[in-house]
């Protein structure tokens, strides 16, 4: 049997990330992901990578593109407010083609907010979040052994496609500790012709920069951004399905709440009532099409968010009126208890409308 270790997720992102062949991180201290970085200013040095505890958050951001337009598995990480100072670069580096890793670990909102966990970044991680017509590819693991395996297929993903990839956790995850192992993993970096290099037996040098000053160019540089995302939609949708063969219900949940989902479901059939689960785990591009075809078997859908309410959008959205969607959300770092999601799925199975 594989060996596994019980790590903190934090610290499972750092090595999951060494393992995938990053080399340079910068970042800023903030909680609750303070660990990641204090893991990484111990293992990249013993790694010959390198480390920077950036000036702020602006600095690390930008000291990632330029890690990433030379060629180098760069990433950052921070928490909440700390990814709103980063919004200009990540479009930069969206606008640049640039592959990089970015982690958020989501903490309670608006403004300084608090320390516990939260889901209530979703807008800014899937809606772009900065300036300009531009998409992050979202993964949304749901334990320690998914921030290992996401992480790494981050990487991946974000050389495969040269586009940011952002991990959206939460304080929960980042904070518990489980076993984890690390085997029979296969990543390694892309050859980067594109990248900035020098001219190492070229005639031309490699630019790279995300501005077009001629509208017809800038046009032109954005229709191919779209067909890009476009390939993305339809290749990198990844969920999790359960008892939605015969479901009446299905909750529809994401990271650490679809856990807490997760044993409500198992209450609420071992109780007779056929509750089901769907799990995004690709926040961006959004299951959509999976929502839209269960929304002709099963009679009403139940999101559940650790915020006043942003998934549900695009739930709606996909469902189109098929099927009623109803919300239950717990803000500012409170955590729903499985009983109440049961309460609330019950309710709706009977008539009740969740209230």
């Amino acid at each position: 049997m594989a060996e596994k270790i019980l790590m903190k997720g934090n610290e499972a992102i750092g090595e999951a990330a060494i393992v995938a062949g990053c080399r340079h991180y910068f970042g800023y201290p903030i909680t609750p992901q303070t660990e990641l970085t204090e893991y990484l200013s111990k293992r990249m040095p013993q790694i010959n990578g390198v480390f920077v505890q950036a000036e702020s958050e602006i600095a690390a951001i930008n000291m990632v593109f330029g890690a990433a337009g030379a060629g180098a598995r760069a990433m950052t990480s921070s928490s909440s407010p700390g990814i709103s100072l980063k919004q200009e670069g990540i479009s930069y580096i969206a606008g640049a083609e640039l592959p990089c890793v970015i982690v958020n670990m989501v903490r309670g909102g608006p403004g300084l907010g608090g320390i516990q966990p939260a889901q209530s970044d979703y807008f800014q991680a899937t809606k772009g979040g900065g300036h300009g017509d531009y998409r992050t590819i979202v993964l949304a693991p749901n334990s320690v052994q998914e921030l290992v395996d996401i992480t790494i297929l981050s990487f991946d993903l974000a050389d495969k496609y040269r586009n940011p990839v952002l991990i959206l956790g939460d304080g929960a995850l980042g904070q518990m500790m489980e076993p984890v192992e690390f085997t029979g993993i296969d990543s390694k970096p892309m050859e980067k012709p594109w990248a900035a290099t020098g001219l190492r037996g070229r005639t031309e040098p490699n630019i790279i920069t995300s501005l077009h000053l001629q509208p017809e160019k800038l046009e032109q540089h954005n229709i191919h951004l779209q067909e890009k995302y476009a390939k993305i939609r339809e290749n990198e949708i990844r969920y999790e399905e359960l008892y939605t063969e015969d479901a009446e219900l299905i909750l529809v949940a994401y990271g650490i709440t679809s856990r807490i989902a997760c044993s409500a479901m198992e209450k609420a059939r071992s109780e007779g009532l056929k509750v089901g689960m769907l799990r995004p785990i690709t926040l961006w591009p959004f299951p959509d099409l999976p929502l839209a075809r269960l929304a002709k078997t099963t009679n009403a859908f139940l999101v559940l968010e650790l915020c006043a309410g942003q998934m549900i959008e695009d739930v709606r959205l996909a469902v189109n009126g098929l099927k009623p969607v109803y919300f239950y959300g717990r803000m500012g770092g409170m955590m729903p208890s499985p009983k109440a999601i049961y309460n609330q799925a019950a309710n709706i199975l009977a008539g009740k409308e969740g209230k």
